[in-house]
């Protein structure tokens, strides 16, 4: 993709999972210690689950501190700051279907980035811990060819 195709770098980006929990705040993660202040990144859940220490650990490798994220809905999320974001990043069905559905009210562009959700998968503390960790990189590149690598120019 060249950089006359690459959509612009949306101001508010919002990243949104089933629970909030694992795949949307280690996105909001990723994309925050890219892009630092100069853009906000948010993220929310269809429900509100428990925020899972496996992705905090696979963070935490990395640099990235998301140890302090509450998992919010979209609701909480609306009813705390609104749902003023340029660009809506869904990575799992059910938070796509909602996301669209907020489209109706919101003007917000809505990408879907089919995500696995590497709750789901058993073995040792090691297996698991590679399932977050792969889950974790490609988000990592996703987000990198979607917004730029850091220091580049993507707007």
């Amino acid at each position: 993709m060249t950089a006359s195709e690459r959509p612009s770098r949306p101001h508010a980006v919002l990243f949104a999972c089933g629970m909030n929990a694992v795949r949307s705040p280690m996105a909001a993660g990723l994309l925050q210690q890219m892009l630092g202040k100069s853009a906000y990144v948010g993220s929310a859940g269809v429900q509100k689950g428990e925020l899972d220490p496996f992705a905090v650990a696979v963070m935490q490798e990395i640099g990235i501190d998301i140890s302090r994220h509450k998992p919010v809905t979209f609701e909480d999320l609306e009813d705390l700051e609104g749902l003023n974001f340029d660009l809506i990043v869904t990575l799992s069905p059910p938070a796509h279907h909602k996301a669209l559905e907020l489209t109706h009210k919101v003007a917000a562009d809505v990408e879907y980035w089919p995500t696995v959700d590497p709750t789901a998968n058993e073995g040792s503390r090691e297996q698991r811990l590679n399932e977050y960790r792969e889950v974790r990189d490609q988000l990592m590149a996703r987000i990198h060819e979607r917004f730029g690598r850091p220091g580049g120019c993507n707007e």
